[in-house]
């Protein structure tokens, strides 16, 4: 397998720089959109190992990103992390139709990024805390 390939989706440009930066340091290689149409369209054409997208996006939010993706067959089964406001919980049927495998609170540690990245890329979910709750 080559270089792992992570898409991050934000429109707040100094999180996308944060948290691109985190992970290109880590060895990814990293794509960015500002919003959810530039999203589907790059996870779509380059089929990335994972996507980590804001929940709150325009024309596209990152949960309408991921039930699109998940209706794709070309993007299916790419595993999301997604990355809302605090106090923003997305309801347990929400992420049945998703491949959202873990949720994280904003404001969040690159480093806590960094380690949910990895721990999905090896295949670690069944340790995850419950992928509905936001993590503090």
């Amino acid at each position: 397998m080559g270089q792992v390939t992570i898409l991050v989706a934000d429109d707040e440009a100094h999180i996308t720089h944060v948290v691109a930066l985190k992970l290109r340091n880590a060895g990814f290689e990293v794509l960015t959109a500002c919003d959810g149409e530039e999203a589907f369209e790059l996870a779509t054409s380059r089929k990335p190992n994972l996507i980590i997208t804001d929940l709150q996006m325009p024309y596209l939010n990152g949960l309408e990103l991921c039930m699109r993706l998940r209706k794709t067959q070309a993007t299916s089964t790419i595993p999301a992390i997604m990355l809302t406001a605090r106090g923003h919980a997305l309801a347990e049927a929400d992420l049945e139709r998703t491949n959202i495998r873990a949720v994280l609170s904003k404001p969040f540690s690159p480093r806590a990024i960094l380690g949910e990245v990895q721990r999905m890329l090896a295949g670690d979910e069944a340790d995850a805390p419950d992928k509905g709750k936001a993590a503090a």
